[in-house]
């Protein structure tokens, strides 16, 4: 096939990939809002599913995918501590997620700080996920800032990367994300907190600076997933979700964004005020 040739054929696969993430996106934004508007056992629920998920996917990609002796634990002290966090015992899903890693670590037969560092990943994805929608006044909303802030990181990056090029991020990690699509990325999240503000969710100062600080962290966990693919040769965690690759890949900016939310708003409002401490000043 001629360079001439190849140019319209790489086009239409590209435009076939955006019409599939654009389709998938169209089933699971809703659902996943509509079970985060629900939040309590629901809410735990998908959380569970996602750590379990990106658990799984993990060691998958470090090598470790069929290390049984590894996994079933590990799957098993994320479900627990799920049941544990649907029913508000937050302390007894840290002891048994703290349980967890210890034995995930002696279980593994190589690798152990990779599959000890793949159940933490999980397991804080999990905790924090179900903190910032603990509160029943402010938590929807606050997860509804934190969801909003990385999907419009992640497709306004997308978009002005498609559109603008110009210099690599950094191409030796991830080659295709450019400064354009990062710049663009978190110039959305900027007008998504202004959007909160005007709605009288918050103060437009701290939700600017809020949301900025989540832009940041949802890029650089999308750059972490992406180096740690690259050090173990992979190119996607899984194909379950169609045309975005596995959950590690659809949610590795989610993760580190919302930890990063949870911890804010623990510091501001404590364990049962995470919500609070991040909406209300």
């Amino acid at each position: 096939m001629t360079d001439r040739e190849a140019a319209p054929a790489a086009a239409s696969d590209g435009s076939r990939n955006l019409l599939t993430r654009i389709a998938a996106a169209v089933v699971l934004i809703p659902l996943a809002v509509a079970i985060a508007y629900a939040g309590g056992w629901l809410w735990a629920a998908l959380v569970t599913l996602a750590a379990v998920g990106l658990f799984v996917e993990w060691l998958a990609v470090v090598g470790l995918g069929g290390a049984m002796r590894a996994i079933v634990p590990g799957v098993a002290a994320l479900v627990i501590a799920g049941l544990c966090l649907a029913l508000r015992r937050i302390d007894i899903a840290l002891m048994v997620l703290a349980a967890g890693i210890v034995v995930v670590a002696a279980l593994a037969p190589e690798r152990r700080g990779w599959a000890a560092a793949g159940f933490l990943y999980a397991a804080a994805a999990e905790i924090a996920s179900v903190l910032v929608r603990l509160d029943t006044t402010n938590g929807f909303a606050a997860l509804m800032l934190v969801l909003l802030v990385v999907w419009v990181t992640d497709t306004g990056g997308y978009f002005a990367g498609r559109g603008i090029g110009g210099p690599k991020l950094w191409p030796r990690v991830s080659p295709k994300k450019t400064w354009a699509g990062a710049v663009g990325g978190f110039a959305a999240s900027l007008a998504v907190a202004f959007g909160f503000a005007m709605l009288d969710f918050g103060k437009t100062g701290p939700l600017l600076l809020l949301a900025a600080e989540l832009s940041v962290a949802s890029q650089l966990g999308d750059l972490f997933e992406s180096a740690v693919k690259r050090r173990f040769g992979v190119k996607d965690s899984s194909q379950i979700i169609p045309g975005h690759g596995g959950v590690l890949d659809r949610l590795d900016g989610f993760v580190a964004a919302v930890v990063v939310a949870a911890l804010f708003g623990l510091v501001r409002g404590g364990a049962d005020g995470v919500g609070r401490g991040l909406m209300v000043w």
